[in-house]
Parts: structure tokens; sequence; C-alpha cells
């Protein structure tokens, strides 16, 4: 009763002219600033908070030294990783049978199961091996892979699974010592029948330090730009592209005639040709909206899907990240310098 009470005088003050009129006063004196307290303060207080933001804009510039070593420490250790993805690699292209120990898994649900049971199942997997013919490797895995996760299937069209069915290897590069901060997609084909490269690359340029007319906003590693590469279509596979046909009428004659024309057609190879940022930095919303999409799917790829790739594969990770997620868009929409077109946070 307390609170109906409550929000019936709130509307009732709120149809009150003269209220209103108060109150846009009161909110037009406080624009462009962000508390009317500051403004209030005596002259020698707001002098002493100048100072104090000195000493905020000093401990952003040591922050940007932390991550520097941060991404010092993850290429120290991506090298350590990189023998065990390479093994990865090979089991997935049958360039390598791994060992009977090596297969032991013992999930969860087995630990139930008595020996009766596991030595039935034992014998249908070996009727079913049977009866197909034997698989290299792991077929389809990082197709698989993109499939399982929404961030990634969305880009994919029917038309891309027969060239991602040829993706052997995705890798991630650190930049080199002293160069600036930057890491690069690897992505590795077989030989096939629509390009003939055998590596596809993006690379993703970062900036690690405060921006000298907004340092404050510094939180972080930020993606600021991305380059591809050219792919080299075999002539009448290019899927970036299709043909359309139209009539057009000829305003003289009145005469019908068809006009074949190329134009750009959906596909998840049209991820190695991003639109270029201009040095000015202004954009449309189209170009922000794309760029933002794409370091989103950049810094998810490197940071989930390479180090975490079979949990993807069996839909493992997929529950985590569902999770993840959650709790990432609670935290966002309670972060009031959350913005999803400028540079993506590296690290998270």
């Amino acid at each position: 009763r307390g609170l109906m009470g409550a929000r019936q005088l709130t509307v009732q003050m709120m149809q009150n002219p003269q209220i209103l009129a108060a109150l846009q006063e009161r909110l037009d004196g406080l624009v462009g600033s962000p508390s009317g307290y500051m403004e209030s303060l005596p002259k020698v207080v707001k002098r002493r908070v100048n100072a104090l933001k000195n000493l905020q804009v000093k401990c952003a510039h040591i922050e940007a030294k932390f991550y520097e070593e941060v991404h010092e420490l993850e290429r120290k250790y991506a090298a350590l990783y990189q023998p065990l993805f390479d093994k990865r690699s090979d089991i997935v292209k049958a360039a390598y049978e791994p060992t009977e120990e090596e297969c032991e898994w013992k999930a969860d649900e087995e630990e139930e199961l008595t020996e009766e049971m596991k030595e039935k199942a034992k014998v249908e997997e070996e009727k079913k091996d049977e009866e197909k013919e034997d698989p290299k490797g792991v077929p389809e895995f990082w197709l698989t892979v993109f499939k399982n996760v929404d961030l990634l299937s969305d880009m994919v069209q029917e038309h891309d699974e027969p060239i991602l069915k040829q993706l052997q290897d995705v890798k991630v590069k650190f930049s080199d010592p002293g160069q600036p901060m930057s890491f690069s997609l690897e992505f590795n084909f077989e030989p096939n029948e629509f390009f003939t490269n055998t590596l596809l690359t993006k690379t993703y340029k970062m900036r690690s330090e405060p921006d000298e007319n907004d340092p404050f906003s510094f939180d972080g590693p930020e993606i600021m730009g991305c380059t591809g590469c050219t792919i080299d279509w075999t002539k009448g596979k290019n899927i970036t592209l299709k043909t359309i046909k139209k009539k057009q009428k000829h305003k003289g004659r009145g005469t019908v005639r068809t006009v074949t024309k190329t134009v750009p057609n959906d596909s998840f190879f049209n991820f190695f040709t991003p639109p270029d940022v201009p040095e000015s930095g202004d954009m449309d919303e189209d170009t922000e909206a794309v760029l933002a999409a794409d370091f989103e799917i950049g810094h998810f790829i490197r940071e989930r899907i390479v180090p975490r790739a079979v949990l993807y594969f069996t839909g493992e990770a997929i529950e985590d990240d569902d999770d993840d997620e959650g709790e990432e868009e609670g935290e966002e929409e309670n972060d009031p310098d959350y913005d999803p077109k400028v540079g993506r946070r590296a690290y998270c």
C-alpha cells in the first residue's frame, strides 16, 4: 500500500507544471558537469582535485606498463602451449595416431558403469566402426567448432562448408618483442580446388597506452584496427561474389534486355577483407558496427577458440560460455563506460 501511494504521489508531482519546470531548471544547471557538487567547491579545493586527477593519469601509464608485461608473459607461454597445439593439429589431420594410453579418458558417467555394461558398449562401438569407412584424423574438426559457436556459426554459409572442411589448423601469433602490440590469426588449409593459398591471415593491431585526450578511459589494451589478406581464388570459385541477372527496359525503344551483374555475397571468407579504419577515426555507423563485430570475433578466436578448440568441438565449452555471457551482460549493463562500438578490451 505504501509503495502504491508513493507511486501515485510521484505521478501527481510529475503532472504539476511548476514542479516540472523547477526540475528542468535543475537538470539544465547540471548539463556538461558530472556533478553539481564539483562546481560548488572552493577554488583551492578544485586545484587539489586537479592534482589528484594528474596522479590518476600517472596510474593509467603504470597500468599500461603492467599490460605490456602481461603481453610478454602471453608470448612466453604461447611458446609452451604451441607443441601441444601442434600435436592437436597432427591428430586432427591424421599426421599422428595417438597411443592407447593417450586415448584413455574417464568420463563422469563411466564411473557408474559396470564392467559388463562397458564390455557391451565396447562391442557396439566396434560394430559401428566396422560398418563405416575408416575415417582419417578427426574429420570436419574446425568446421564443427565454428558451427557450434553462435558468434561464428552466423558467419558460416552453406557454400563455405566445403572449404572449411579443408581447414587443418588455426593458430595465434603474437608480435615480436619491441614491435607495436598486435596478434595474428593463422588459418592453415589443405591444398584445395577453391583457392591457391594454404595460409590465410588476419592481424589485429592493439593499443596499450592511455589516450592523451581521454586518459581516464584506459582500461587495458584495445584492438584498434585489423588487416586481412588477399585470397587467390581459383577462377569461378570465389564464393564472396555472386552473379545476378537483372532485366532492364530501354527508356526510348521500350525493349527489355538482361544484364548480368557481380555483387558481394555473404561468406565466412569476408572475414579476411575487413573495412579500413580511416586515420581520422571517423566512420559511419555501419562501418563501426562491422568493425565492432570483427574485433569481438578476433578476440574470441584468440582467447577461447584456439586454446580450447576440442571443448567447442564436443560442445562442452558452450555451456561455460553461456554462463559467462549472462554474468558479463549484467556487468556491461551496469558499466556506464561500456560501448560496443569502440575498441574492444583485449584482456578480460
